[in-house]
């Protein structure tokens, strides 16, 4: 009977998905990838578009607060994300920084996420010591950081089940600061509870284009 209801969730959430994709990838990536020893992922910039009374009743404070918890749970979980390719054998000898190690090395810079769209992706490789950095930008409706539901569920009450979001997700090269990969992504519907639910489903089907992972099955 778990299994069966098991499969009928998991059913469920794949048709109530509804996805718009677009992806870059340079024809160099696959060559680079090989040569690249360490990457490391910054916080994505996030925008969260609330209800205009939700809006009204929150301090631009409030509203960086979340934001940036949501960008640095983005973050986390497409970290999350890349360990467990490398559990399993996928990354081969790809290492990834701790979000801790790049959080600490951009702020001996006075670097975080309110400034970070100041500097390029090559500044930050170099920075960062690492030979590409991932990052991006985040839209959601609907906050699904622990940090920051807390914060909105208190303010607001509840935000029901069903939430968008529009990831778009950049790979630059260290050296020349080249982009090497792009993933454009909206998505609709009942995406998960949280930000590892949304990457899982983000990722499913671009991931076999990343160079990094292409060569391996996806299974979550």
């Amino acid at each position: 009977m778990k299994k069966i209801l098991l499969s009928f969730f998991l059913l469920t959430f794949f048709q109530n998905v509804v996805a718009q994709t677009n992806l870059y990838e340079n024809p160099n990536f696959d060559e680079l990838a090989k040569t690249h020893k360490i990457i490391a992922i910054v916080p994505f910039k996030t925008q969260v578009q609330l209800r205009p009374k939700q809006m009204k009743d929150m301090s631009a404070e409030q509203l960086n607060r979340v934001e940036k918890s949501e960008g640095e749970s983005i973050q986390t979980a497409m970290y999350s994300w890349f360990l467990k390719r490398k559990k399993r054998g996928d990354l081969q000898n790809l290492e990834i920084q701790d979000p801790r190690t790049t959080t600490a090395m951009l702020k001996k810079q006075t670097i975080d996420y309110n400034n970070i769209m100041d500097f390029t992706p090559q500044e930050l490789a170099k920075i960062l010591e690492v030979d590409a950095v991932i990052s991006g930008e985040f839209e959601t409706n609907k906050p699904m950081s622990e940090g920051a539901s807390v914060a909105l569920g208190v303010l607001f009450g509840f935000f029901g089940s069903t939430n968008s979001a529009t990831i778009n997700m950049s790979v630059h090269n260290a050296t020349d600061g080249i982009l090497l990969w792009n993933y454009n992504k909206k998505v609709s519907g009942s995406i998960g509870s949280n930000t590892e639910d949304l990457i899982n489903v983000l990722m499913r089907k671009s991931s076999r284009r990343l160079a990094y992972t292409k060569n391996s099955k996806d299974k979550d």
